[in-house]
């Protein structure tokens, strides 16, 4: 089989593998149909974090070929999504819907999804089967269902970690895949005022598109004394943190109004959170989010709303291609001219 291999920074190519088979008997293997390039890889892929040569890829929908003797709820020919979390489904911590703490997942699995074929771990309680079959859905159809294998409820775990309600004013910082997802989820959950941050106008169309009421491109100082002039100096009712930079998660600190929330689910790069503890307690703010809950999301809301229509995230892939694609598909997101790529790789 073909996969997708991180050679150095600013360097993939497609190598061929042996197929991986089941290894355990709570196993899958899954053909894969679709997967894409998540924002997260750029970070390794620029060379700002270190990450071993490898295959890489955590995000994909496919359709199983074979599955391991104790997976009951799954069998040969279902149409899956494919989590970037591993959840056994069963544990106190997966029950209580945190399947990305799951302590009976193995580490080190979130690599290959970006191939022809994937072996997935606890698959019971990891996957989620869509209804039918590819061959059942439009391309449009299939990109929705790919987002929700990470973007989609990544951006939905901020606005459900930050108790988004109906009636709140929110900011979201970030206007990638997952801040526009966050858009989407804020949209969702009933926020009367969405403010999208960005300065790139396709993203900031997007985030129209998706339900931002208003689009600020400010940073920094000057991002906090705008939108504290829209809030009336009082702040917002919640800020949804989805990029990880010291900036952005400064800004979302100071931008909150008392006893507001934060969202972030932006993975952190360089930030001190010491300086801004005490806000939490003199402000009462409250402070959500981490790596998303993806099965339990999914299950919960975002399949039905993908399915039925009410929700299109899968327009932040701006771009196609295919497996042997792949450094021009790293390149469209590290140079800004993709939001999100999106790999074809089987039907």
């Amino acid at each position: 089989m073909k996969a997708a291999y991180f050679v150095k920074p600013g360097k993939m190519e497609v190598r061929e593998f042996e197929s991986p088979t089941i290894e355990k008997t709570t196993d899958a293997i899954i053909r894969i149909v679709r997967a894409c390039v998540c924002g997260s890889d750029l970070w390794w892929y620029r060379g700002i974090s270190a990450r071993p040569s490898g295959v890489v890829g955590h995000e994909a929908i496919g359709v199983i070929e074979e599955v391991g003797a104790e997976v009951k709820n799954f069998k040969t020919g279902d149409f899956v999504i494919v989590p970037f979390t591993h959840g056994c489904g069963t544990c106190k911590v997966c029950l209580a819907g945190f399947e990305a703490n799951c302590p009976n997942a193995t580490e080190g699995v979130n690599g290959g999804y970006q191939g022809e074929i994937y072996r997935a771990i606890n698959a019971d309680g990891a996957l989620v089967k869509i209804p039918g079959q590819p061959s059942d859905y439009t391309d449009e159809q299939l990109a929705s269902l790919t987002t929700l294998a990470d973007v989609m409820p990544t951006g939905y775990h901020a606005a459900f970690s930050a108790n988004v309600k109906e009636g709140d004013i929110v900011v979201v910082f970030g206007d990638g895949a997952v801040g526009l997802c966050a858009i989407i989820a804020a949209k969702l959950r009933g926020a009367s005022q969405i403010i999208a941050m960005s300065r790139h106008e396709k993203n900031a169309t997007l985030a129209r598109e998706f339900g931002a009421t208003a689009v600020l491109a400010e940073r920094g100082k000057e991002a906090i004394e705008k939108l504290l002039e829209l809030t009336g100096g009082v702040g917002v009712d919640v800020a949804l943190e989805c990029v990880g930079t010291k900036e952005s998660i400064e800004s979302a600190f100071q931008v909150v109004r008392a006893g507001g929330h934060i969202g972030r689910v932006g993975v952190p790069h360089d930030v001190d959170y010491n300086e801004w503890i005490d806000s939490l307690f003199w402000k009462n703010i409250t402070l959500g989010g981490g790596v998303a809950s993806v099965t339990t999301h999914d299950k919960a809301l975002l399949l039905d709303k993908v399915l039925d229509g009410s929700i299109n995230p899968g327009k932040v892939f701006t771009a196609e291609f295919s497996l042997d694609e792949i450094q021009a598909a790293y390149e469209a997101m590290d140079k800004r001219t993709a939001i999100k790529s999106l790999l074809k790789i089987g039907e």
